[in-house]
């Protein structure tokens, strides 16, 4: 087995190296602390392994981006979400039998507790669905009571896959003073939810299979993404033994953030603005090259990716075919198209890497489907979903312990309490 050696003190320390399957390789700095007495310091832990995982492969630097080793662009092209959801979770794609199984578990049980409506009547209506989201879910716990029996962890991965989606639904009807839709059997996964998003009461509505489809790859395109700040929150939270509902209601909170799950909508704000501004996309491009300058391209750039996302591929096309068949021309799409082109044969961004995203496009989408911009990022948590559980469930199943990051101290030094009266 391969070593690194760390000179200390003219003390010479061998640590071992792990090396991941597709070839990376780690540094195994687990008894640092305890051999030497000093420990390593990385802010955002973006060089630091959390964890070894057999779920979501990345490679930055070629824009990779595989599940259980297969390529998101042929899960994304060939595959549904449902089938993309069992993948993750259980590791392996399902056969004819157990797809079907496992969609049939999900339908019958995509209801909620009727008590559980006079939770949502106690939100005040500008309650952000993201809130509401977070909070639902928290609250399954209760209806649901943990348990380390493997066929009651099942059950209840198989109720939040479930119910997520009536719940996202829900908090959108809550948000605009609409009766809640409930539940059909007879619609697939991704129809369901369009429906008990958009149906009213007073008249049928209408699945269009160009919103279906696109809404199915943008859920998979999002389904799970390595170790990014809301799923290590998931792990972190389920290291200590909390329940699969709280543990996935801390992940929804992390994902919440906009520098994080929030960053669609500030892709559309700052397309907004362009546009109020006479849409001149070219003063803008300046203004994000000047560094004196506030201003920065939303949507542009990533944390792990040195070269195209691979997402942002597809999900450019997804825009262009949505927006065709529907028969849309969004002015943003326009400022997007220009900024992107401009950005792709720009030296100032090719030498710093800031391609488009996955934000960059994806906000477009939503847009053309009539999604309001502030279920954005509730999508993004359906989508991300079935990673979140299979994370915990990697986790779970390999009894982690708990994490405790450590720090570095940068307060005062010892010194006496003085009265209230002295000071």
């Amino acid at each position: 087995m391969p070593t690194a050696k760390l000179l200390l003190d003219h003390q010479e320390i061998d640590f071992p190296v792990t090396i991941g399957s597709e070839g990376e390789v780690g540094i195994d700095i687990a008894r640092l602390r305890a051999q030497t007495g000093i420990i390593t310091f990385d802010p955002g832990y973006g060089n630091t392994g959390s964890c070894e995982s057999a779920i979501t492969y990345i490679d930055g630097e070629k824009g990779v981006l595989h599940h259980r080793g297969y390529s998101i662009e042929e899960l994304a092209e060939k595959s549904s979400f449902v089938e993309v959801s069992y993948l993750l979770v259980y590791g392996k794609l399902p056969t004819r039998r157990e797809l079907d199984h496992f969609t049939h578990r999900l339908t019958y049980h995509s209801m909620l507790h009727e008590d559980m409506k006079k939770f949502f009547e106690g939100f005040p209506p500008s309650a952000h669905p993201m809130s509401v989201l977070s909070t639902m879910v928290a609250s399954l716990s209760a209806y649901y009571p943990n348990s380390d029996v493997e066929e009651d962890i099942d059950r209840n991965i198989i109720r939040l896959l479930a119910k997520l989606k009536t719940i996202a639904a829900f908090s959108y009807k809550k948000s605009i003073g609409q009766p809640y839709i409930y539940p059909r059997n007879d619609l697939d996964f991704v129809g369901d939810f369009l429906h008990m998003l958009f149906a009213v009461p007073p008249e049928p509505y209408e699945i269009s299979d160009v919103i279906r489809d696109a809404l199915d790859m943008l859920l998979i395109l999002h389904a799970d993404h390595e170790q990014n700040c809301s799923t290590s929150t998931v792990r972190m939270v389920g290291s200590s033994g909390a329940d699969l509902f709280s543990t996935i209601s801390a992940g929804i909170s992390a994902l919440s953030g906009p520098l994080h799950g929030g960053a669609n909508q500030a892709v559309i704000q700052m397309l907004e603005n362009i546009r109020a501004d006479g849409g001149d996309y070219a003063k803008y491009i300046e203004k994000a090259k000047d560094k004196n300058d506030p201003f920065r391209l939303m949507g542009f750039g990533h944390r792990v990716y040195k070269n195209f996302d691979p997402r942002a591929r597809l999900i450019k096309r997804v825009a262009d075919r949505v927006l065709a068949r529907l028969g849309h021309h969004d002015p943003l799409l326009d400022i997007a198209k220009h900024l992107e082109r401009i950005a792709l044969e720009d030296e100032y961004f090719i030498e710093r890497k800031l391609f488009p995203n996955l934000d960059f496009y994806s906000g477009i989408v939503y847009r053309a489907m009539e999604v309001p911009t502030n279920m954005f990022t509730v999508l993004f948590a359906m989508g991300r979903l079935p990673g979140w559980i299979a994370q915990w469930k990697e986790m779970h199943d390999q009894k982690s312990r708990i994490h405790r990051p450590r720090q570095i101290y940068t307060g005062p030094t010892a010194r006496p309490y003085t009265s209230i009266d002295e000071r």
